[in-house]
């Protein structure tokens, strides 16, 4: 994850909380807390919920973001392409206009 999290353009990794953060432009699209082997990334409310009832062994929700726009996921349920489309996600809502602009391979932010 980290290998294809910091090949996404201006990213950075950063401790934050005590556990590993990624930035784009110095924000936060993915974190990887407690013992590593899931991961939190941002995700329009609207998706994350139909993401977590139609694969709740992949997705779910911690309490505490609950009423936010992350989703976790569970790292050894995915694929190198599954994991790398989700980063790219995450990555592209979080960035500036000015790297998307940049950088249109990566596609377009979801809305939601």
């Amino acid at each position: 994850m980290r290998r294809i999290a910091l090949a996404l353009p201006d990213t950075a990794e950063k401790i934050a909380w005590s556990m590993p953060t990624f930035r784009v432009a110095g924000k936060m699209f993915v974190t990887v807390p407690d013992d590593e082997t899931s991961f939190a990334v941002r995700c329009p409310k609207v998706e994350r919920d139909e993401l977590v009832l139609a694969e709740p062994d992949k997705f779910w929700v911690a309490d505490h973001e609950a009423g936010s726009a992350w989703v976790r996921v569970r790292l050894a349920a995915l694929d190198e392409e599954e994991l790398t489309d989700i980063l790219q996600d995450s990555w592209r809502q979080a960035a500036p206009p000015r790297l998307l602009e940049a950088h249109p391979e990566l596609g377009v932010p979801t809305t939601g």
